[in-house]
């Protein structure tokens, strides 16, 4: 799970509104102007005689956080953030600081200076704190998950979860069980293509907005791995408890930005209707999720009861849940503060790629036969397993890795270098907090060649063909790198890629506009417009 999120808290110096000169270009009154593209986003700037520029010759957007802050909800920036992003490093060049608020932050794009980045960020990597998301847990006396912690505390949890969500044999236990929900998920969509579409029986199409089914198949995924169960939301009548789940999800992701920037504890002590919404949405997702596991520490005491063997009810994978409970090596307020966390960011960041994937497969039928040519090669083989389906065409999984290039689910990356590092020659000092900003990456000619077409083939072989500048990797980076990248990044990464296989196999995916879609950023990058798709039984 990713986010478009910024900054960390440093002093702020007052500035006077006329001009600031910077190494790059010039910010008169907020405006960006300088020189195109400040010369290259690939060249490094030299310093005088060579030496290394300090951090204070770094491009900025103006070193008075309030105003900006102002101009940023003045200009509806956040909600654009991306754009932003890539039109200031096209003015400013491949880094730049930016001061917002109480957060400040050094932004970089190029995969070179991402590599030096990582290189730095210790044992112990740290990624913005989500300062809404820690005061609710505090306020209501939450235990904190992996994603608010830090520190040897964060690695001893984190270790325990990488067995139970990461590890191959991990994998090789839940995969079956997604394998099922996409294949429901196909037998219920070709149902309403039937019941509902147009041309005669059996070669059907239906033109629709797929977003709410897939919502619906991201919450059946999740809660299928997680807890080992269905919830049945592919029935005529889906529960209105797991609706409510999913516009509690959505509520959380939009209320958290604008939190970000303002003291939560102020907003809370003043009862501001920003800061109530929030902690309402994060009130219901713990309650659904407080009923889940109750659920699942009841059927763990009775197989227990029953004498069934260890870590299953009757040999059956009881989940994510089941198997952290039954090992008890996190405590009870630990497992439910992870398997919260969990499932508050499996829902959206993996409905909201499939709306993009649909949607590019729909207006690229060449690349869309080409992925199902293969798919239907692998799946044949492969003999009903949906492991060897999914080793056997890596068209899929190319095809995941181009859609959260173009559209990547959260648009940074953020690390706190633990010693003083150079990028583009300049000095960053340790803890600064550095951001590699994914939508102006993905979309660079500087890195990629072609970089607006969506062509899966380009992750094909081990060069990454269609890819520009050095080999040194990072550059997708979707769900993060290293100790701390997404810790649901292998369920995401499967589930994705079962539903379009299955999608592919089953219907024949068209568009009727072929414009670029609108977006916009909340916490998550998604369509300003859900896409509408031409699905055609085959």
């Amino acid at each position: 799970m990713h986010y478009c999120l910024f900054y960390q808290k440093t002093k702020t110096k007052s500035i006077s509104r006329a001009l600031c000169v910077t190494a790059a270009g010039t910010v008169v009154d907020g405006k960006l102007e300088g020189r195109k593209g400040a010369e290259s986003a690939g060249v490094r700037k030299s310093g005088v005689d060579g030496r290394v520029r300090s951090f204070d010759e770094i491009p900025h957007t103006g070193r008075n956080g309030w105003v900006n802050l102002v101009k940023f909800w003045r200009e509806d920036r956040f909600r654009q953030l991306h754009k932003h992003m890539e039109k200031t490093f096209n003015t400013l060049g491949p880094i730049y600081r930016e001061h917002v608020g109480t957060q400040s932050s050094v932004n970089i794009m190029l995969p070179s200076d991402i590599s030096e980045l990582f290189r730095s960020e210790g044992l112990h990597p740290r990624r913005m704190t989500l300062q809404p998301w820690a005061t609710h847990r505090e306020t209501r006396h939450h235990s904190k998950g992996v994603f608010l912690k830090n520190g040897e505390e964060w690695r001893a949890d984190r270790l325990l979860l990488n067995k139970e969500v990461m590890m191959s044999a991990a994998v090789k236990r839940f995969l079956p069980l997604l394998d099922e929900v996409a294949r429901d998920f196909c037998r219920m969509l070709r149902a309403k293509v039937e019941r509902e579409g147009r041309g005669e029986e059996g070669r059907r199409s239906l033109t629709m907005d797929p977003s709410p089914d897939l919502f619906r198949f991201a919450l059946e995924a999740s809660c299928h791995v997680i807890y080992g169960e269905r919830i049945g939301l592919f029935s005529s009548s889906p529960s209105l408890e797991s609706q409510k789940f999913i516009w509690a999800v959505e509520r959380m992701l939009a209320t958290t930005p604008p939190l970000l920037y303002l003291p939560p504890r102020l907003l809370l002590r003043i009862g501001a209707p920003l800061w109530t919404q929030h902690a309402s949405a994060w009130d219901h997702i713990f309650t659904h999720a407080e009923a889940r596991i109750q659920r699942g520490y009841q059927q763990l005491s009775s197989s227990h009861g029953r004498g069934a063997e260890a870590g299953a009810a009757g040999g059956r994978y009881t989940g994510v849940l089941g198997q952290l409970m039954e090992k008890g090596q996190l405590s009870l307020d630990l497992i439910k503060a992870n398997i919260t966390e969990l499932m508050a960011g499996g829902v959206d960041t993996t409905a909201v790629p499939l709306q993009f994937a649909l949607f590019e497969l729909g207006r690229n039928p060449k690349v869309q036969e080409r992925v199902r040519q293969q798919v239907r090669v692998s799946w044949a083989q492969a003999g009903g397993d949906p492991q060897k389906a999914l080793q056997e065409a890596p068209l899929l999984k190319g095809t995941v890795k181009e859609i959260l290039r173009l559209y990547p689910v959260g648009t940074t990356v953020q690390r706190y270098p633990i010693k003083d590092i150079v990028l583009q020659n300049y000095h960053v000092p340790a803890g600064t907090m550095v951001q590699a900003c994914l939508y102006p990456l993905g979309r660079s000619a500087e890195v990629f060649e072609d970089p607006l077409s969506f062509n899966p083939e380009r992750w094909s072989s081990s060069r990454e063909e269609g890819q520009r500048g050095d080999r040194t990797g990072f550059r997708s980076l979707a769900f993060g790198f290293g100790a701390r990248q997404c810790v649901g990044r292998r369920i995401a990464e499967n589930e994705l890629q079962l539903l379009l296989m299955h999608v592919l196999l089953s219907f024949h995916l068209s568009v009727s506009y072929t414009e670029d879609i609108s977006t916009t950023c909340t916490l998550i990058l998604q369509p300003e417009t859900p896409p509408r798709i031409t699905f055609s039984k085959l």
